[in-house]
């Protein structure tokens, strides 16, 4: 049955998510990512902050969703300096709420650290996606880019579940195995290979982005086994319930968060 709700909110999903894509505009992206981040980065504090004696701080959570949307929707400009004077504005928010509140949490650093980490990890991250999108050909690039991570979480899966004998790091996510960790980067890389032959139909770029796949796959295994670690320590199973089969948003694009900087590497200085 999970299976089932998996998939089947795969299939209701996609076709939107391709529309969204190729369709629609760069500000309609930039809003749909705005709000992934959204979702995420209340997931992340849930998670995060599990283990704190009372509430997080609705300040924090308040500053921390406006950084997320500006960040992303100041992607369309495709400049670096709007995203890092949007980061200082965050700063500079933090600052201010650090001296407001200064002698009534006594953790108030640990709280803006987490929120600096949280930041950094999903909006920022996912800032360089519209980046992505708004070059040449950057429709077929973001698709490429999901397809290899969503190839490599679905490989690992059921490689693992079928095929999966020695522990990849039991402490961390017991039901993670090395040959559901190869599987998935196998059939990633396949999946990539297959989709730039089709679609781009050049076989030298085709054969250069082999070492890319594989690079954005093992970021996404990373990321992966990032988020699992959070939520060993918060003892949460899944971050959400938005996504039937998936659990919340941050289960879904924990490993595409780390595959997007090293995927925009490439882009910029190699492809």
């Amino acid at each position: 049955m999970q299976h089932f709700k998996r998939w089947l909110t795969a299939l209701i999903l996609i076709p939107f998510l391709l529309w969204a894509i190729i369709k629609g505009s760069i500000l309609l992206f930039a809003v749909l990512v705005s709000i992934v981040s959204i979702f995420a980065i209340h997931e992340y504090f849930d998670i995060i902050c599990a283990n704190d004696t009372g509430p997080i701080s609705q300040t924090t959570r308040v500053i921390t969703y406006a950084a997320c949307m500006v960040l992303v929707m100041g992607a369309c400009l495709g400049s670096w300096p709007v995203l890092f004077f949007i980061l200082a504005l965050d700063m500079m928010a933090l600052c201010v709420f650090v001296l407001a509140r200064f002698s009534a949490l006594p953790h108030i650093f640990d709280l803006v650290a987490r929120q600096v980490l949280g930041v950094v990890y999903i909006p920022l991250s996912l800032a360089l996606l519209v980046f992505i999108r708004n070059t040449e050909g950057g429709a077929l690039w973001v698709i490429w880019l999901l397809i290899v991570c969503f190839a490599n979480d679905t490989g690992a899966l059921y490689v693992g579940t079928f095929k999966g004998e020695h522990k990849l790091a039991p402490n961390i996510s017991p039901n993670k195995t090395i040959e559901g960790a190869v599987g998935g980067l196998v059939i990633s890389v396949t999946a990539g290979l297959v989709f730039n032959l089709v679609f781009f139909q050049d076989v030298s770029l085709a054969l250069l982005c082999i070492p890319c796949a594989l690079c954005v796959a093992v970021a996404g295994q990373i990321g992966d086994l990032f988020e699992s670690a959070m939520k060993r320590v918060g003892h949460i199973k899944d971050s959400g319930k938005i996504l039937p089969g998936h659990g919340g948003m941050l289960d879904r694009i924990d490993g595409v968060l780390l595959a997007i900087p090293v995927f925009y590497f490439f882009t910029v200085f190699v492809l």
